[in-house]
């Protein structure tokens, strides 16, 4: 008798890097991907007519709603489904985040396959799975007792945490807006809130905060 394969469902707003990741999995004996989707909407319609899945893979940043705010969604759909983030996105400076909105797992986009696919079947296990560097540094927080060197920044919403994340990679507003399929007005509006909900005085404070929070989160 044959074992059944691990369900995998994937998102993303890329079709071509969903089509890339499905050709990877299906070549693996244990595992299969049934889903695809697009954004967060279509991933919790998906899950809400019943279809079944093991695991979900992730980006975070998604044309819709944040896929911090997709994985809470999920969970409260489901919550014992396990998900992992698989993102462009700096881990030193998104993991932990990821991590607390619920997933199981972080892994950037430009590692290796063979790397996600061992990723998939710790987190089918049961684990948590960061990489080496990731996973000392933060062992090491909890071993010297250290916290986030800014704690202001768990004020911020998901998505206002991607737009600070994209002002200290040297974005500007209008960069910010396309890269996020936001308007502009948008965009000036969490860049309002976040210098209101890190006691920055002005613009040049934002930058200026963006850029160390990102050079100390690599």
């Amino acid at each position: 008798m044959l074992a059944l394969k691990a369900q995998v469902m994937l998102v993303d707003d890329h079709a071509m890097l969903r089509h890339g990741m499905a050709m990877l999995i299906n070549l693996e004996s244990d595992m299969e991907v049934f889903a695809e989707a697009g954004d967060g909407d279509e991933a919790l319609a998906t899950l809400k007519s019943g279809h079944h899945a093991d695991i979900v893979l992730m980006d975070v940043s998604l044309k819709t709603l944040s896929g911090f705010e997709v994985i809470k969604s999920m969970h409260n759909l489901i919550p014992a489904l396990p998900v992992l983030v698989v993102s462009m996105h700096d881990e030193g400076a998104y993991a932990e985040r990821a991590l607390r909105a619920g997933a199981r797992g972080y892994v950037m986009k430009q590692e290796p396959g063979e790397v996600l696919v061992s990723a998939i079947r710790e987190v089918l296990k049961g684990n948590v799975y960061l990489s080496k560097q990731m996973h000392a540094r933060l062992l090491n927080r909890v071993a010297t007792g250290n916290s986030e060197p800014e704690p202001l920044i768990n004020s911020l919403t998901p998505s206002e945490f991607e737009v600070l994340h994209l002002i200290g990679s040297g974005h500007s507003s209008q960069e910010i807006a396309r890269l996020l399929s936001r308007s502009i007005k948008t965009i000036e509006t969490h860049r309002f809130n976040i210098r209101t909900k890190l006691n920055l005085r002005d613009g040049a404070d934002l930058i200026r905060y963006a850029t160390h929070w990102i050079s100390e989160a690599q």
